[in-house]
């Protein structure tokens, strides 16, 4: 028996975001296996990604809310996660983003899955509060955050005291 749950789908111009399933498996292990996930809590064996993997999929099911597989219109393969985010311990809900290889960065793709994300955070999810969790080094993320108007606050909560990060606020309006 299988059980499916009635995710939505975030269709942008390029882009679809729909729920991770189990054939985008393969992309997210073979992602969390590289030095690229040193910001997102890899490198990590076969069976820790498996398990992050299965984390992901739980998510929805506990929140109604979860990271969304990113794929492009018209391509069915997933080429990175990226949406919200919560788990038990965490002080505030997170929106965050993760390309899967090289190939698809500096191409605006986790601007416009994370611009749609965060708006759908506000109008239908009713968020009070935003924040991304950003690895200190990882330029990349603190670019995107900014080019997506958050700003940096020291003064926020940490998610993981004894591994502190940085946090980025998001503004109404401004994704």
């Amino acid at each position: 028996m299988s059980y499916h749950l009635d995710t939505p789908v975030l269709t942008t111009d390029r882009l679809i975001l729909r729920a991770p399933q189990a054939e985008d498996a393969d992309a997210f292990i073979s992602f969390y296996a590289t030095e690229r996930a040193q910001f997102t809590g890899g490198p990590m064996t076969e069976r820790q990604a498996w398990n992050f993997f299965g984390t992901e999929i739980g998510h929805w099911m506990m929140h109604g809310f979860g990271m969304f597989a990113v794929t492009e219109k018209g391509d069915d393969t997933a080429i990175g996660i990226v949406g919200h985010w919560y788990p038990r311990t965490w002080p505030e809900k997170e929106v965050g983003w993760v390309l899967f290889d090289a190939e698809h960065e500096g191409k605006g793709i986790a601007l416009e899955a994370a611009r749609a994300c965060i708006n759908h955070a506000w109008t239908v999810l009713k968020w009070e509060t935003i924040v991304s969790y950003i690895a200190t080094g990882n330029t990349s993320s603190i670019a995107l955050a900014e080019r997506l108007g958050a700003t940096l606050d020291p003064m926020a909560a940490q998610p993981k005291p004894d591994s502190p990060c940085l946090v980025y606020r998001h503004k109404k309006g401004m994704a």
